[in-house]
C-alpha cells in the first residue's frame, strides 16, 4: 500500500457513479484500485456483473464493503447487507464513502 493512501476497489456499471467516486476518493487522500485484493475498502455497485461475489470475497478477507444500490430495490439492500456490506441507497453514497475514507 502506497504509505498513507487508503486503497479502494470500485466496482460499478454506472461510469457516472464511478467518476463520483473516485472524486471522493482522491479528495480524501485515496487512491482507486484495479485490483480487489489489494483493497483495504471495497465499494460496490449492487447491479454490477458479479457483485454478489465481490462482496463475499472482499468480506471473507475482512476488509470493509460499501455497497449502493437503488433505494427502490430494498431487496438487492437487504441481501448485500447479508452478505457483510453495509448498504445504502445511491443517494448516500458518495457522502457515506467520504465519512468512511475520513474515519481512516
Amino acid at each position: 500500500m502506497t504509505e498513507g493512501k487508503r486503497r479502494v476497489h470500485l466496482l460499478t456499471r454506472d461510469l457516472m457513479f464511478r467518476g463520483k467516486l473516485g472524486g471522493v476518493v482522491s479528495a480524501a487522500g485515496g487512491e482507486v484500485t484495479r485490483d480487489p485484493a489489494e483493497c483495504e475498502l471495497a465499494v460496490v455497485e449492487l447491479e454490477a456483473r458479479g457483485w454478489e461475489d465481490a462482496i463475499r470475497d472482499a468480506s471473507g478477507r475482512g476488509v470493509r464493503v460499501l455497497a449502493f444500490g437503488s433505494h427502490v430495490n430494498a431487496g438487492l439492500l437487504r441481501r448485500a447487507r447479508e452478505l457483510g456490506a453495509e448498504a445504502v441507497p445511491n443517494s448516500q453514497v458518495e457522502g457515506r464513502l467520504a465519512e468512511l475514507l475520513q474515519a481512516s
